[in-house]
């Protein structure tokens, strides 16, 4: 059975495009995965997805007015295939008009819900790729994901953040989707070294206990390097010390959140 993750924090730069990118290829080396960029940044689009590939693709934003207008041939799900295992829904500027576009559709929460179930049945994990806000477009993600997982940086500003995040995911449980859990907290950007990053994980800690993950991701140059040339760390350094923390992290990930 297809399990939906929606990778969110709504504060911005805490590397979730990155993770969502790498926790899923590192998941397509024994699992068939589908990422959706739901950003209409469109980052891990074109992270992903070759410039001659994407023309001609439907994004997300063209089935959602698809499904809007009932047009169920424009519903025939065409992901673009990265590699063997590793597909993308891709996302595009369009995107940011569909906040006002579904605001008064009925039962607009479970657009994106309704989308991925022409697909899922194909995927073994689908991957959501969430906006840097709590707008309608993460509340669609929320309302249809079996687990929200949140990276974040360690720093005071994110850390004060998770509060309003974890009370909307409440709402949405008890409102809409009473399968939603949060998966896990993890932390991006961490140096050890730094008095201020020990400080915030314990912190983390004591709030989110066995929930936080114990692989943290560290600032690495190839991280950077890698969406210029269309890549994940895997493809683009795999011997890098990134490559073996997204391996770990999604192997705990497994362990303690996918499999439970």
């Amino acid at each position: 059975m297809c399990k939906i993750i929606a990778v969110s924090n709504h504060k911005g730069g805490v590397g979730k495009t990155t993770s969502t990118i790498n926790i899923g290829a590192s998941l397509a080396k024994k699992h068939k995965v589908l990422l959706l960029d739901l950003d209409p940044q469109a980052n891990l689009t074109q992270s992903l997805v070759e410039d001659k590939m994407a023309e001609g693709i439907p994004t997300i934003y063209d089935y959602i007015k698809a499904f809007r207008n009932g047009d169920n041939e424009k519903l025939n799900i065409q992901p673009v295939r990265i590699k063997p295992n590793l597909s993308v829904i891709p996302s595009t500027l369009d995107l940011t008009a569909a906040e006002v576009e579904i605001s008064s559709e009925t039962g607009r929460e479970q657009i994106i819900g309704e989308i991925l179930s022409e697909v899922k049945n194909e995927f073994d994990y689908i991957l959501i790729d969430c906006p840097p806000s709590l707008g309608i477009l993460t509340i669609n993600a929320l309302s249809t994901a079996d687990k929200i997982i949140i990276p974040m940086t360690a720093e005071y500003l994110p850390m004060r953040g998770l509060a309003k995040l974890t009370e909307v995911v409440k709402k949405i449980k008890s409102r809409i989707n009473g399968k939603l859990e949060i998966g896990c907290v993890f932390l991006t950007k961490y140096d050890q070294r730094k008095i201020l990053n020990r400080e915030i994980l314990n912190k983390i800690q004591e709030y989110f206990k066995s929930k936080l993950m114990e692989t943290t991701i560290s600032t690495c140059i190839a991280l950077a390097e890698a969406p210029s040339q269309k890549m994940d760390i895997f493809r683009y350094s795999s011997i890098s010390k990134s490559a073996k923390e997204y391996d770990l992290l999604t192997k705990e990930i497994l362990e303690k959140v996918l499999n439970q």
